[in-house]
């Protein structure tokens, strides 16, 4: 057996409540008692989830602010033997959380990773939404700060087809859905999720134009119902009718794409066959 190889610690990905502490799996809790040391994104928090479940593990502070040089830090002690687990105030670690740094890097340096899953505030807002789960993107947070970015961001949920989940802050919640609404319209509907697992749980559905007068009440989890195919398909068919075949041709040979494949491409956009548009242009070029 390679005794260096058998003598390196694994990080144990561990997902705690959102809220009820019912949730919280013995798995979890043995893990968490048994490991060297924890890694909370706030030890402030996580110090009465330890105290609840009698845990006395001591813990190092691990957040979007020092993630880089306390991975480094906690590699190294796992590269040494020691188990390590890692948690986030709520939920599971890694979403929308800087934990996947931490993972990164065991990856490189070859150190076992193991994820104890459990709550997540994106799966339970989801599953409560009454969308459809077929197909879903999770955006978390918007970009703040970065205003382009942001946009970008926003024009390109505008013409996502499967439900769209984002996580927002009371005091940015109202700028939020005024935004969304200006770009995916007042008719779109949203479930706003708020206090889940807890006593007070609720959950709104309604419209984009309706949310965007509420009141704020804590974080939101948002779950927009993704834009229907069909509009979509109809107003991109729209858009190109009111160019000429030879152009709609040229978006695409342009990019290098040969003249077979660009007529493949020009027909989907249109909804028409390969061969109307061979022979539109065979009268074209005549």
């Amino acid at each position: 057996m390679d005794t260096e190889a058998a003598s390196v610690g694994k990080l144990y990905i561990c997902a705690t409540p959102i809220g009820n502490l019912g949730d919280m799996s013995p798995r979890a809790v043995e893990t968490l008692r048994t490991v060297d040391i924890i890694a909370a994104e706030d030890t402030r928090n996580s110090i009465r989830l330890l105290n609840h479940f009698d845990i006395h593990t001591p813990m190092t502070s691990y957040h979007e602010y020092n993630r880089f040089e306390k991975a480094d830090e906690l590699v190294a002690r796992m590269l040494k033997g020691e188990n390590v687990a890692i948690i986030t105030d709520a939920g599971t670690p890694c979403i929308s959380d800087p934990g996947e740094v931490l993972v990164q890097k065991c990856a490189e340096a070859g150190i076992p990773v193991t994820s104890l899953p459990g709550p997540s505030a994106l799966i339970t807002a989801l599953t409560l939404s009454g969308f459809s789960v077929r197909r879903f993107v999770f955006e978390g947070f918007l970009p703040r700060g970065a205003r382009k970015e942001r946009t970008a961001v926003l024009e390109r949920l505008r013409d996502e087809t499967g439900t769209i989940v984002l996580y927002e802050a009371p005091h940015h919640l109202k700028e939020t859905l005024e935004e969304l609404t200006g770009v995916l319209g007042s008719s779109r509907r949203i479930a706003l999720c708020r206090e889940l697992t807890k006593l007070h749980e609720e959950v709104i559905r309604t419209t984009l134009g309706e949310a965007a007068l509420l009141e704020p009440r804590g974080e939101y989890v948002l779950v927009i119902e993704g834009r229907d195919p069909e509009e979509s398909r109809k107003e991109a068919a729209a858009k190109y009718e009111e160019m000429s075949l030879e152009e709609h041709m040229r978006l695409y040979t342009d990019r290098g794409i040969d003249r077979k494949e660009a007529m493949k491409a020009v027909a989907k956009d249109r909804g028409i066959s390969r061969r109307d548009v061979y022979n539109a242009l065979l009268v074209t070029e005549r």
